[in-house]
């Protein structure tokens, strides 16, 4: 992981404050019981040299849902949230960036029938390609983990839950202490969920294949816009289960998300994905992404927001 520079300014509860400022109570709810809710969020500089936010709107609806989800009453709309996620930028200097919301509950009563004002966060650091820049060009290793992803009897699926990414924490430190770059869980059924902190996509004669929303995965923002992307550009995209033994065979594949950005898997359990190299569908989805990303696609331009 990339060292993260440490903003001299953050947005806590409806304004900016110091770094130095922002400190919590130890006896914060969320602190010790895991409730609290997230985004990541991704700031690009174009060519032109402007500065946009990716999918802001998306994300931040996002994090009010989950907080909706976790019956927490957020204290700010959309429009309020959206708006702060820009000024944070603006108040580091940061024409590049990862944006972080967090909502969680404040301090109080403890015990798990606590109900404490909720707070909101918003932080940005630098933070360049999740999976390395090296994976993002020649693809990366992976492994099946032996945690399964929660079903969603047992774990808020659509929710971006704080506490839920112990089970991501935990397969992928399983993973890269292995030796590899990433893990890939199964769910209960034994079929193939998403990454340890990604959706996951693989290609078998140029058509994509990803887990349904029925499965117990996290509706991505990226992952969205990956089928946006292909099929405006005519791939063929199926959105249904597999097995593992299917991604072993498969031609390709990829990971997306928003730190992942898109990146493409080379092996999984030692066996290597189609030529052991970003294939041609996941380096054109990959391209398409970069570009809309950085306004370079104007059919896309709606999904940015400039600073």
């Amino acid at each position: 992981m990339t060292e993260t520079r440490t903003p001299d300014k953050v947005w806590l509860d409806g304004k900016l404050v110091g770094m130095e400022d922002a400190r919590l109570p130890l006896l914060t709810h969320s602190f010790h019981y895991g409730l609290g809710v997230f985004e990541g969020i991704r700031c690009y500089r174009g060519e032109d040299g402007r500065s946009a936010v990716f999918r802001l709107r998306e994300h931040v609806r996002r994090l009010c849902d989950s907080a909706h989800i976790c019956l927490m009453e957020m204290p700010f709309g959309v429009d309020e949230l959206s708006a702060a996620c820009v000024d944070v930028l603006r108040a580091n200097k940061m024409p590049e960036g990862y944006l972080r919301p967090i909502a969680f509950m404040g301090d109080g009563a403890m015990g798990l029938g606590a109900v404490n004002p909720i707070r909101v966060a918003i932080a940005t650091w630098n933070w360049p390609a999740y999976l390395g820049g090296d994976g993002v060009k020649r693809g990366i290793r992976a492994k099946i983990s032996s945690l399964t992803r929660m079903p969603s009897s047992a774990n808020m699926v659509r929710g971006k839950i704080t506490g839920q990414y112990v089970n991501s924490i935990l397969a992928n430190r399983e993973a890269v202490l292995a030796g590899y770059d990433e893990a890939i869980l199964l769910d209960h059924d034994g079929l193939v969920a998403e990454g340890s902190g990604e959706n996951i996509f693989m290609v078998v004669d140029g058509t994509i294949h990803t887990p349904p929303l029925t499965s117990p995965i996290l509706a991505g923002v990226t992952r969205d816009t990956v089928l946006q992307l292909a099929r405006d550009q005519g791939i063929p995209v199926v959105e249904r289960t597999f097995t593992r033994d299917s991604l072993y065979t498969a031609d390709e594949a990829f990971f997306s998300g928003t730190a992942a950005e898109v990146t493409p898997i080379r092996e999984v359990d030692n066996r290597k994905i189609g030529e052991g190299k970003p294939g041609p569908v996941t380096r054109q989805i990959q391209d398409l992404f970069f570009q809309a990303t950085r306004g370079q696609l104007p059919r896309y331009h709606a999904w940015l927001t400039y600073l």
